[in-house]
């Protein structure tokens, strides 16, 4: 379960109408008058709830139907029927009701364990994901013009988020938790064994770390307007060209457990190493300035965003990063991208800094030159972060660059734009968007192997008191039927139109159970984690259609933002597929991310899926009434 849940929370379903959450005013109604709204309304938000054993029961057996046979099937409803009839069931859910009545979030510390901090693999590939800024927002501007803009994007943002005045984000009106808010700025993912811990500093720290030809400078920009932060990256930059720093950065992109050692001696060295990781876990965010050469096309943008940029020598990944942080990358072309750190936000709150920083610099609203009374005294100060490296220590960088460029050696990434409709052509069929787009994957998954995919849509719960996320289970006896019937030449479009309705009805329905956190996946977690030490399992945990069922071939979200040329992270099994995807109102895109080597194939099997659907649609929808 740990691997599908490092990532499946990945942009934690985020915010349907994402480009909704633009604006800092995101008034809400019949809600308290309040000069700090940011945290008001925290004291109001429901406690997550346990949902009814029987009612789980009853979702997850109908779940695993269309992943087995008969046979299989009966095993499982026997395992399931036992639980639900023992005694011992009823212990776990009381145990569980006792947690929830205790605690602020039943499943918060356990799941933050389980799918984050505990997890000892690296992050990239399996948590961190990547936003592509849209391309030309910053036309014209420099490098450094445009790393300065978002900067100076990111100090007012933070200001709405340190002063509370930011509004929460609300759903029908109703305010989303902001907890996790807290450690959108000067915070950080520190490497600690058993598990990783996070870490705020003080919100008074204002300086950024700017990383240039694996080099770090300290960078102290409050109160600076953009045309003195670009200057101080100009000559950032001069300094860092004249020679290439170590491949530090690659640690973090190492196993957990390797960075923490590794980290222990780099901090054993000298104070000079202990100053420098404490400048770079305290900063505001982190940001890039590749010095590669700048990338062509979406594809090759996702790959520097997520991965590291290129040399011109060598596919250096992992180049000029440090992943335990959020960090804003910008190439020699001016055009930018966004890496998130995943342990304790989920996607929402970064995109809704990412398109309040684009947004507001796209209309011009950003102030980039601060009037004489906002603007901090004296000469902007920077100065470079520098470790002093003994020979263990750069035997254990050079194993960990090594090791992380053939870890992403393995990958296979593709970034796709279907143009053929979007949004504007799906809601005339009164079909919900999301469903139609979850039923084109299921339908290219089928094509490609001939089974149905086993798949996990993000899907957010911040309705809730440090909520996070839940598993909407988009494989349905419904959407089996829907993707044997497109496949099946002796079918008509009526019976396929009949399926492919039923099976969106179906998502729509498990959509709602998810946002209301009555999903299968958190609760049986829940009631797993309740079972101590000298106590049997029951056989429902240890049935084959329970590893099976959550065994995500697909792991999808979906993320539609006018300012993002696309998204992505990497695949939840070793089987299978990383796919994000958006719903804009003229296309679909997806990013796709696999060890199969086989996204091209994907890719089209996607575009084809998309054809045939709204195809078979227009045709079921022309055919005259009998």
């Amino acid at each position: 379960m740990l691997r599908h849940a490092r990532l499946s929370a990945t942009i934690s379903g985020a915010s349907r109408n994402s480009t909704r959450n633009l604006s800092t005013t995101m008034a809400r109604k019949n809600a308290p008058k309040s000069d700090k709204p940011l945290y008001a309304s925290q004291g109001s938000i429901s406690h997550l709830p346990v949902p009814r054993l029987a009612s789980t029961l009853s979702k997850y057996l109908e779940s695993v139907l269309p992943l087995s046979d008969r046979e299989q099937y009966a095993s499982s409803a026997k395992a399931v029927r036992e639980f639900a009839n023992s005694d011992f069931s009823r212990v776990l859910q009381g145990r569980l009701e006792q947690r929830a009545a205790e605690k602020d979030n039943w499943i918060s510390e356990w799941w933050n364990e389980a799918a984050y901090f505990g997890y000892r693999g690296r992050l990239i590939p399996n948590v961190s994901y990547f936003y592509i800024h849209k391309k030309g927002i910053g036309k014209g501007a420099s490098q450094t013009e445009r790393a300065a803009q978002l900067t100076r994007a990111v100090v007012e943002f933070k200001k709405l988020v340190d002063s509370e005045k930011l509004e929460p984000e609300a759903v029908k009106g109703k305010p989303l938790c902001m907890a996790s808010y807290k450690y959108l700025f000067n915070a950080v993912r520190v490497p600690t064994s058993p598990a990783d811990v996070p870490l705020a500093y003080p919100k008074e720290l204002n300086h950024i770390v700017v990383l240039r030809n694996n080099r770090y400078f300290k960078l102290d920009v409050g109160g600076r307007s953009a045309s003195e932060i670009a200057k101080a990256m100009d000559d950032i930059k001069k300094v860092a060209d004249q020679a290439e720093g170590s491949y530090i950065g690659a640690l973090t992109a190492d196993d957990r457990d390797v960075w923490c050692e590794a980290r222990r001696h780099l901090l054993s060295i000298s104070k000079t190493n202990t100053d420098s990781i404490q400048t770079i876990d305290s900063a505001i965010l982190l940001f890039a300035l590749d010095d590669a050469p700048s990338p062509t096309n979406d594809t090759e943008r996702a790959w520097s965003y997520w991965a590291g940029g290129l040399t011109p020598s060598e596919k250096g990944k992992g180049r000029n990063r440090w992943f335990d942080k959020h960090e804003f990358i910008v190439d020699e072309a001016g055009e930018a991208g966004f890496n998130g750190e995943h342990s304790m936000l989920d996607g929402t709150p970064t995109l809704r800094l990412n398109e309040f920083v684009l947004a507001s610099l796209d209309k011009g609203v950003i102030p980039l030159e601060l009037p004489a009374a906002e603007q901090a005294k004296g000469e902007i100060q920077w100065s470079e972060i520098k470790f002093d490296l003994d020979a263990k220590m750069e035997d254990i960088i050079e194993k960990s660059r090594k090791g992380f460029a053939e870890e992403i050696g393995k990958q296979d990434l593709r970034m796709t734009v279907y143009t053929g409709y979007g949004k504007a052509s799906i809601k005339p069929f009164k079909v919900s968007p999301d469903a139609w787009a979850q039923m084109v994957k299921q339908l290219a998954y089928y094509k490609l192997h001939k089974t149905p995919a086993v798949c996990y849509e993000s899907c957010q719960t911040r309705k809730f008191l440090l909520g996070r996320t839940e598993v909407i289970r988009t494989v349905s006896s419904e959407s089996r039927a829907f993707v044997e019937a497109m496949n099946d030449p002796k079918a008509t479009d009526a019976e396929r139109e009949k399926r492919f309705r039923a099976a969106a009805t179906r998502h729509g329905q498990y959509t709602a159970w998810a946002a209301d956190a009555q999903g299968v996946d958190r609760h049986l977690f829940g009631l797993k984690k309740e079972i101590r030490e000298n106590e049997e399992v029951p056989a429902i945990f240890s049935d084959p259609n329970f590893a099976k069922s959550s065994h995500w071939s697909l792991s999808t979200s979906q993320l539609t933002s006018k300012y993002l040329d696309g998204w992505g992270y990497g695949e939840v099994v070793p089987d299978g597929y990383g796919l994000s995807y958006a719903i804009h109102d003229d296309k679909l895109c997806w990013g796709i991310t696999t060890l199969n080597g086989d996204a091209k194939e994907m890719e089209a099997a996607l575009h084809e899926s998309a054809a045939e659907l709204k195809a078979m649609m227009d045709r079921a929808a022309n055919k005259p009434k009998l």
